[in-house]
């Protein structure tokens, strides 16, 4: 079987958004599907990450066609310009771009892609059949290329949504017109009516989308590599890691109230603590730091390749997971937490403690959840954390966790491919 797979996000791209289906592509050939991979040529990628490449199967076919990205003329002119990253009191000038952004660029400003894309790929499959077509967003113009490409061809059709469209955390701060709003609800409901097969990365995603599709499947994001043995943490500091992007949504004020209780109730805790910030931060969280005084105990790293992640859960005593505070929560699975389960390092997560994050965590018994605003309780886990690692013996007691390995899950696509 050979399946064309539609991806904005590809090596040398780093972040989140390339993993899913970069270690899907490395696994597929296991399960008797050969890949062959859509990208954009010459992307204007936020991250790069050349360590990914090693992962790329040899003799993978991928196709590259040209892309024009408005984004590129919107970051000269502001370079913190990031659908994640909405500041909250806008100037004039970030209120234009993000008007321009939201209503001139729909369903987002790689549409340009959508044309050219259908023609080079048209021309292609004549001489190069396929049986299945695959599109992963976002960016949901990917889907937009597949949708084209089915109502021309009848090849059957999978669309993966790694976040949701209209539901996504930030959709409801976009500034968009009825019309546009209007125009996303109607390619949304296009999409999820129109493909073979809908896959999304959580159970509150496949319960939206259900009635939309009934052959919706919830296949989550996982890890890839050998999972390491709980041990007990012995470095010298009490370091808490949170890993990607932190932006004014992810930016709790308890986390950082509670951080401050302990350094005035515990002394020695001030002698021992370090944050570590590896990723985008936001001004907001920033000034959070310098509100409780917690400059000198925090250290903030732009990005750290794929590859080096090892190094850095390997010195963390705790690793931090902090979702969206936004009306959708519930039904966030941040990419991030399968590498924590992996790591062997007990997690934080400050998420809702009824949603589908918080059940993974509970069920593979991989660390605590605290809500929002529960200040009380997320200095309780803080504290008892801190009271092991004195005692030596903070460990993470996970267990049950490899249906989450990326090889594992690339078997359930496999057979969700074969069975359409």
């Amino acid at each position: 079987m050979k399946v064309l797979i539609i991806t904005y996000y590809w090596p040398p791209a780093g972040g989140s958004g390339v993993q899913r289906w970069l270690f899907f592509v490395k696994y597929l050939r296991q399960y008797g599907i050969e890949p062959i991979v859509y990208t954009a040529g010459d992307a204007a990628y936020p991250i790069i990450d050349e360590s990914l490449a090693k992962h790329v199967p040899e003799g993978t076919e991928v196709l590259h066609g040209r892309i024009w990205e408005p984004a590129r003329l919107l970051r000269k002119s502001n370079k913190d310009l990031s659908a994640g990253f909405l500041p909250d009191n806008p100037g004039w000038k970030q209120k234009l771009l993000h008007y321009i952004r939201a209503n001139f660029f729909v369903p987002d400003a790689r549409m340009f892609w959508i044309k050219p894309s259908v023609r080079f790929l048209m021309e292609y499959l004549k001489n190069n059949p396929v049986d299945r077509i695959i599109s992963t967003g976002p960016p949901h113009s990917t889907h937009l290329i597949a949708r084209k490409l089915k109502r021309r061809t009848g090849i059957p059709w999978l669309a993966d949504f790694r976040d949701p469209w209209t539901d996504i955390d930030f959709f409801h701060k976009l500034p968009l017109t009825p019309v546009n709003y209007a125009r996303h609800r109607r390619m949304e409901s296009s999409v999820l009516t129109r493909a073979n097969i809908l896959t999304v990365i959580s159970s509150e995603m496949k319960r939206r989308y259900l009635p939309y599709n009934p052959n919706t499947h919830l296949i989550p994001n996982g890890f890839d590599g050998e999972i390491k043995k709980p041990e007990v943490f012995k470095g010298s500091e009490f370091v808490l890691t949170h890993i990607g992007m932190m932006n004014a949504d992810r930016n709790h004020e308890s986390f950082w109230k509670s951080i401050r209780t302990l350094l005035d109730e515990i002394p020695l805790f001030s002698v021992h603590l370090k944050i570590k910030l590896i990723g985008k931060i936001a001004p907001e969280v920033k000034r959070s730091i310098r509100r409780y005084n917690l400059t000198k105990y925090t250290e903030i790293i732009p990005y750290v390749p794929y590859e080096e992640m090892e190094s850095v859960y390997a010195s963390s005593a705790v690793l931090l997971l902090f979702i969206n505070r936004v009306p959708g929560a519930k039904g966030i699975v941040t990419g991030k937490i399968f590498e924590y389960l992996r790591s062997g390092k007990p997690v934080l997560a400050i998420a809702p403690e009824d949603g589908d994050l918080s059940r993974i965590i509970k069920e593979t018994r991989a660390g605590d959840v605290a809500g929002f605003k529960d200040e009380e309780k997320i200095t309780g886990i803080l504290r008892k954390f801190y009271e092991l690692y004195r005692k030596k013996m903070l460990k993470a007691e996970t267990t049950g966790i490899e249906i989450y390995s990326r090889k594992h899950l690339t078997g359930e696509l496999a057979k969700l491919l074969k069975k359409q």
